[in-house]
């Protein structure tokens, strides 16, 4: 009969074998006070990035590769900001959750997409360090301009590819047991989650593909600053071993910030799934670590706290 379980059963497995949208997460308790968070930690990463690229592109003592890399780290961190937290704000202000299938998988995408190249330039920034400290005499000629676009490329090249093949696997799940995504986000682990069937081969292959992506750049900053500081250790004077090491700070500030948020939800979302713990450590390295990129590199680098001095002396 039309009524009976089996049917209904049949018939809730029939529509969501064709999900045209998912629910996001929400806590209406919270909604005024996040929309006031994420709208002002959004607007300050917005603009602390926009200064960093407007200072170097303005200031000649700044077209270095090294602040090259940074500006393009900048675009890689409002891009990867931009991709959640405008949504999210417009979800709390028009009271909504939904989002499109099609539009869940293009976020996702978009996610990973600036979320990886984020870790690749960090690891072109370190090679740049390397060649700047182990060989500073042929540094103008290694790290041409022609090499510093052809990494900028070979990071969007790699970084797209790993997104696409994230949303290859996605695209896999046929069906769905549910449709509410406990994230503000969509992210290949939780849309995974929601597989009708037993995901478990997918999700093994997710978090190896995740796992391998991430340490490659991170093996190449590693084999860098091991370079580094086997050279900085064989110079004498210690004010030498001082300037060698202040060039790097704020790059490994950076990098300690954004793989520790990044492995720390990683390790944390596989070992003990919470849809409170993923949603914590989502919000530091999807929106504290793009807002707090610029504070780092504008307070510890004096290149770029005078080039701000020198703008603010022309305006004013």
């Amino acid at each position: 009969m039309k009524g009976t379980p089996l049917h209904r059963t049949r018939d809730l497995t029939r529509n969501l074998t064709r999900v045209s949208e998912f629910f996001l997460l929400e806590d209406p308790d919270l909604q005024p006070f996040l929309l006031g968070l994420f709208l002002s930690m959004y607007l300050v990463t917005m603009l602390g990035n926009l200064l960093i690229i407007l200072v170097v592109t303005s200031d000649s003592h700044l077209h270095t590769p090294m602040y090259f890399f940074l500006s393009i780290l900048s675009l890689a961190d409002m891009g990867f900001i931009s991709t959640t937290v405008p949504r999210m704000i417009v979800n709390i202000q028009t009271h909504s959750r939904v989002i499109s299938y099609v539009g869940c998988l293009t976020q996702m995408s978009f996610f990973i997409l600036f979320g990886y190249m984020d870790g690749t330039l960090l690891t072109v920034m370190a090679y740049d360090r390397f060649v700047a400290i182990c060989h500073p005499l042929h540094y103008p000629g290694i790290m041409s301009p022609r090499l510093c676009c052809f990494l900028v490329w070979v990071s969007v090249f790699v970084s797209l590819l790993d997104s696409q093949l994230h949303n290859l696997l996605v695209l896999q799940v046929a069906c769905f047991k549910d449709v509410e995504i406990s994230n503000f986000f969509c992210h290949p682990s939780q849309l995974l989650k929601l597989a009708c069937f037993d995901t478990f081969t997918n999700t093994i292959i997710v978090y190896c593909v995740g796992t391998i992506s991430g340490f490659l750049p991170i093996s190449g900053i590693f084999f860098s600053y091991y370079k580094i500081v086997s050279s900085v250790l064989r110079v004498s004077s210690s004010a030498g071993k001082y300037k060698a090491f202040s060039t790097c700070g704020s790059h490994l500030s950076v990098v300690c910030l954004f793989y520790g948020t990044a492995i720390g939800g990683y390790l944390g979302s596989a070992l003990s799934p919470s849809p409170k713990k993923d949603v914590e450590t989502s919000v530091m390295y999807t929106v504290v670590t793009p807002m707090l990129n610029p504070f780092i590199y504008s307070l510890r680098n004096r290149d770029i706290k005078r080039a701000l001095w020198r703008i603010l002396r022309r305006t004013t």
